[in-house]
């Protein structure tokens, strides 16, 4: 029986986080045993505000080796930068063309993002439609997404199911993969939002690759509640902050949250922050140490990107062919 097909992405802003790792990466690491994954790079999406060339050069080098050092295996999976791939592009138009403004003037991220630049560009805009062929290119069976993701990924249901009765069948309709556990890691200083890599404050969020000192600094410093009992309990409802650290003390540990408030029953919220930031450093030092060996060669890490790149690209053509055959263009 063939393997079902995962698509998943990020884009190269910022650095990966804490919560991408958990959120994002941790899911993939252990889909990429039972699926058929492809990971990509998203650079492409990243110009829909301005980079300066040689950050966007370089962050797509680091973002492509914290991916590798985060477990993703380059043999295992198909993972590739998204300007690699030249079809991407081509079936973006090809949707673009079938994608009525109503549905993109519904979209909430670009009424977010739209609101905090002063030029909006035509990127920002059909960002999802970008989007849509990412996931419709590859056959994609499952996409791991986020609860903000979402409504993304019932635009690209609904062009997809579009262009099959308005055409002929072309796509598969993709079903979305949430983590049930540690799916929405929290900012460590306002835990009603989701930690960000985009975020403008440090402070809000741990990078994948901060030093264990910057580590230490931040998790001592996250928000958590005024309780004058300082009673180590997971309460979503009551102690935000400490439910968001619990969360992400839980995921990278294993264990349950009535374990982990057994473990530290009658001690304070420092001992605990202190446990915590010693766990994330020992969960991150391993790929530290692999990330720093992958960015001191960069001459390697290109070439898994331009060979994982024509692997893409072998699945990527067959389903642009289809699409251009059924749109009646000559092939």
């Amino acid at each position: 029986m063939a393997k079902k097909t995962v698509l998943s992405a990020s884009t190269t802003t910022g650095d990966l986080t804490l919560g991408n790792f958990i959120g994002a990466i941790h899911n993939w690491t252990q889909m990429q045993e039972e699926y058929s994954c492809y990971y990509m790079v998203a650079d492409l999406h990243s110009l829909t505000v301005y980079q300066d060339p040689k950050e966007l050069h370089q962050r797509c080098l680091s973002f492509y080796a914290q991916y590798l050092a985060c477990g993703l295996d380059p043999q295992k999976n198909v993972i590739f930068l998204q300007s690699h791939v030249k079809e991407h592009a081509e079936l973006c138009w090809a949707l673009n063309c079938i994608t009525p403004m109503g549905a993109l003037n519904r979209m909430t991220q670009f009424k977010e993002k739209s609101q905090k630049t002063r030029e909006i560009n035509n990127g920002l805009y059909s960002y999802p439609v970008l989007m849509a062929a990412d996931i419709l290119l590859y056959q994609a069976d499952l996409v791991p997404v986020g609860e903000d993701q979402k409504q993304h990924l019932e635009l690209t249901r609904d062009l997809a199911e579009s262009f099959n009765n308005k055409y002929g069948k072309a796509f598969k309709i993709p079903e979305p993969f949430i983590g049930k556990k540690g799916a929405r890691v929290m900012s460590l200083q306002d835990p009603t939002k989701k930690m960000s890599k985009s975020d403008e404050n440090p402070k809000n969020f741990i990078s994948i690759i901060d030093s264990p000192k910057q580590i230490t600094k931040k998790i001592k410093a996250a928000v958590t509640d005024s309780d004058p009992d300082a009673k180590i309990e997971y309460d979503l409802k009551n102690k935000e902050g400490l439910a968001n650290l619990m969360t992400i003390y839980s995921v990278l540990s294993g264990d349950s949250f009535e374990k982990i408030e057994k473990d530290f029953e009658g001690k304070m919220y420092g001992h605990f922050k202190v446990a915590l930031a010693e766990l994330v450093c020992s969960s991150f030092q391993p790929v530290q140490e692999s990330y720093a060996q992958l960015m001191a060669d960069e001459a390697h890490l290109v070439s898994l990107m331009k060979a994982n790149a024509e692997r893409a690209r072998e699945r990527a053509q067959i389903t642009l062919k289809d699409v251009y055959s059924k749109l009646g263009l000559v092939l």
